[in-house]
């Protein structure tokens, strides 16, 4: 049975601490660039700086923060690659080492990802490759690395077999998150964001889930308090879950709900035009009704999973995705996923809110049905 996790009472009391038993890390959630740039300085403590981000990062947000850090007698060196999950390669890593190799970073010098999932996972892939791992801080600019890619190490490029396919555990020096950020984010980002805040309420938390429920109008309107409260929450939530498996060492990881169909999607639509959140978004969509068929979960339980991504605005059938997907390529896309994890693929399929099985023995034929349901809900 999953363990039922609570919201901190208050997003502005205390910084998130992870309890990884490797490489203890602070998570400060912050309101203001101001006070980012201040835990910020705080965890540099002197040290020289590479500024890592994509272009239209850059212009929103990169530029500025390096201004800053300068400003505060900070040595800052600051390089940008293409946005978008294309560029989440590596080739695209390649470079960002060349670069490296030709500043003055030194081993106690610091890498700073600036930015959303895709320079999150990047970025903090070629720290640890760069003199065998240096130290790297990770600033989210998108609700979706808030929430979830920048907590936890999981750092990786993709590879045309497989989402992540290359990478590494390598857990970051702090995460300085900005919820003021979230502005500039157009609702499509917010919502694919949201997915992922959505994927612990279903695994983790009654309460995170009724909190989207109640405020997702919102958090879409980007409301700064109510933003802060998601991120807070959600983020101590991931937090203590990855506490007890940093590593993966048991793969059965409840994390993993809604990204074994949602990475295939990913890998068969080219990386790009289908968001990670929305591919997650529809990967739960599709673990649920499995979970409901094997009567694991209440028809009304899964009403109210799907009522919630579609009243988001997140896919959950074929006709919603905003890229034609074919059921049958995208099952054999997990054939791959099958041969490298030891010929099993797990499904994190819900019971109910808060709690969560993993089933190894979900057929191809109940891969197939779950795709081609051409209505949200079962009845």
């Amino acid at each position: 049975m999953s363990e039922r996790l609570t919201l901190p009472q208050d997003p502005d009391a205390a910084v998130i601490g992870t309890a990884d038993r490797r490489d203890r890390y602070p998570v400060h959630v912050c309101r203001s660039e101001r006070d980012a740039v201040a835990r910020l300085l705080a965890e540099l403590d002197g040290r020289r700086v590479a500024v890592i981000t994509d272009h239209t990062v850059a212009r929103l947000h990169g530029d500025g923060l390096a201004r800053r850090l300068r400003a505060a007698g900070v040595d800052v060196s600051l390089t940008s690659f293409p946005a978008g999950e294309a560029h989440k390669s590596v080739d695209t890593a390649t470079g960002l080492l060349d670069w490296l190799a030709g500043t003055r970073l030194v081993r106690r010098d610091v890498v700073v990802a600036v930015g959303g999932g895709v320079v999150i996972d990047t970025v903090g892939w070629v720290a640890s490759a760069y003199m065998r791992g240096v130290p790297y801080i990770n600033v989210p600019t998108t609700l979706l690395a808030d929430v979830d890619a920048a907590l936890g190490g999981k750092v990786a490029v993709d590879h045309p077999t497989a989402k992540n396919l290359i990478g590494a555990f390598y857990q970051p020096k702090a995460v300085v998150t900005n919820v003021g950020y979230l502005a500039t984010l157009d609702r499509r980002q917010l919502r694919a964001g949201l997915a992922e805040a959505i994927k612990k309420g279903v695994i983790a938390s009654p309460e995170l889930f009724e909190l989207i429920e109640l405020k997702h109008t919102d958090i879409l309107a980007a409301d700064p308090d109510t933003l802060a409260r998601l991120v807070h929450g959600a983020s101590a939530i991931k937090c203590r879950l990855i506490a007890k498996d940093p590593y993966e060492e048991d793969l059965r990881r409840p994390l993993n709900f809604g990204h074994t169909i949602g990475h295939a999607v990913e890998t068969v639509t080219g990386y790009g035009p289908v968001l990670h959140g929305e591919a997650v978004a529809f990967g739960m969509a599709c673990a649920a009704r499995i979970a409901e068929r094997r009567g694991l979960l209440s028809v009304s339980a899964l009403d109210r999973i799907i009522g919630l991504l579609t009243a988001v605005g997140l896919p959950t059938t074929l006709a919603e995705l905003p890229a034609r997907l074919d059921a049958e390529r995208t099952i054999a896309a997990m054939g791959q996923i099958r041969k490298i994890r030891d010929g099993l693929i797990r499904f994190v399929l819900p019971v109910e809110l808060g709690e969560t099985v993993i089933a190894d023995d979900v057929t191809d034929d109940e891969i197939r049905s779950s795709l081609t349901t051409d209505c949200p809900c079962p009845h």
